[in-house]
């Protein structure tokens, strides 16, 4: 069965980092509630849930995703962009490799955050950007490329990481909301949503797609295209510039790994 790593929120979470967006009070109660709901669908649709243990001191590190990309049985750690979330990857950095992996790392003065990475088959889409550098970009072309991939850079300005603005769908279509993708153009195929959260999947198999309730016109798009939104409630790590992806690291069985 596929896992999934993920980390329980840090009572500091209200302090997290936050770039393009005004900041809003952040209820932490509220948010652990969330986390679990989120954890428990996971669990509900196949993913095997692996808590990664908790970072108090680091109020960002319930966004896990951002620690590292997994592509075939290699784990590539992340040197996180912003210095005061890389004390995030140590025990992430353990959990994967718990899980089978191979581990290298992204070194100074490279930079990178999982949430920059998207991997549509065997082209991986980095962002280029406030978070993720060029060295960072050259590392882990050198770390995946023998792996089959394909590294290609894209421009994020407008949002955090590439994955706040685009992730895919299970047919390899990119898709995002238009007025927060920096250029759509470098993408094979690209479809706009009506919302920003609309742009935030999950792929749980079988054509389901975990997304936020925030993006109900986006939902009934997908659901016309026949997939089957299966919907939860993030709000409070919205707040911090987070979405679905991030949330978790996912873990394919051995076969499936790419």
């Amino acid at each position: 069965m596929p896992t999934a790593l993920a980390r329980r929120p840090s009572p500091r979470l209200a302090e997290g980092l936050i770039t393009h967006i005004e900041r809003k009070p952040v209820d932490p109660e509220l948010a652990v509630r969330q986390w679990r709901q989120y954890v428990d669908v996971l669990a509900q649709h196949g993913w095997t849930p692996v808590e990664v243990p908790p970072v108090d001191a680091c109020p960002d590190g319930v966004f896990v995703e951002d620690t590292m990309v997994v592509y075939g049985d290699l784990a590539v750690i992340a040197r996180a962009g912003a210095e005061s979330r890389r004390p995030e990857a140590a025990a992430a950095e353990e959990a994967v490799r718990e899980q089978g992996y191979r581990i290298t790392h992204v070194t100074d003065p490279g930079t990178f955050d999982g949430g920059d990475i998207l991997k549509v088959g065997n082209i991986v889409y980095v962002g280029l950007g406030g978070r993720t550098n060029a060295e960072g970009i050259r590392q882990l072309a050198a770390a995946l490329t023998p792996l089959g991939a394909e590294v290609r850079a894209v421009p994020v300005q407008k949002v955090l990481h590439l994955k706040s603005a685009v992730t895919a769908l299970p047919d390899g279509t990119v898709i995002g909301y238009e007025p927060l993708v920096d250029d759509p153009a470098a993408f094979d195929a690209f479809r706009a949503v009506p919302e920003e959260a609309g742009a935030h999947v999950v792929l749980l198999g079988e054509n389901r797609l975990l997304m936020a309730a925030s993006a109900p016109k986006s939902a009934a798009l997908f659901a016309e295209l026949g997939y089957t939104p299966v919907v939860v409630d993030i709000s409070e790590f919205e707040k911090l510039e987070g979405c679905v992806t991030c949330l978790s690291v996912r873990l394919r069985p051995v076969s499936q790994r790419r």
